[in-house]
């Protein structure tokens, strides 16, 4: 008998630009600027990846850029994928589906629905731009929640101290 397997990990690959083009804080950082916008993406999925525990890979295209033979690497813990020349991210995504997708649990983020369908297909599930923005969006509130419950605990607790002890506190905090 095999080792029992632990719940398998989840997987979110990010159709970077499709994203980027779709949310609209980002589409608007994106004509000003790209570079600017693949990084605000990056910031947003690597708070996204330390939150909810799923590992993510975000996928650029580069397949127009000639000679390119793609690149991988990590940015705050994030992985990031640029395809190599005549490789879309679909492309790339639907190769790495292949290879993990009915093994791992493999969400896919895009708003083509063609590539959607294909998806499925491969034994991933899929999830729109919109959706995904939806998702962040609660997660940050549900975190926000938190933070004011847990300092709301912080002031009612000193609330109850008299004010010896409050001074002890303060004396104690400067040194």
């Amino acid at each position: 008998m095999g080792k029992s397997r632990k719940k398998p990990k989840e997987y979110l690959f990010v159709d970077g630009y499709n994203i980027i083009n779709s949310w609209g804080k980002l589409k608007e950082l994106s004509k000003l600027n790209l570079e600017v916008a693949r990084e605000e993406l990056i910031e947003i999925m690597s708070e996204y990846q330390t939150y909810s525990g799923i590992k993510i890979i975000i996928v650029f295209d580069a397949h127009l850029v000639k000679g390119n033979s793609g690149t991988m690497g990590k940015v705050k813990g994030v992985e990031i994928v640029y395809t190599k020349e005549n490789e879309t991210a679909d492309q790339y995504i639907e190769k790495v589906l292949d290879e993990i997708g009915r093994i791992e649990r493999v969400r896919v983020a895009t708003s083509d629905w063609m590539e959607q369908q294909i998806i499925l297909g491969r034994g991933g599930t899929r999830i729109s731009a919109r959706e995904l923005e939806m998702e962040i969006l609660d997660q940050k509130r549900t975190i926000n929640r938190k933070n004011k419950k847990e300092s709301l605990k912080g002031e009612i607790l000193m609330g109850r101290l008299d004010e010896e002890t409050l001074k002890k506190l303060d004396n104690w905090k400067e040194n």
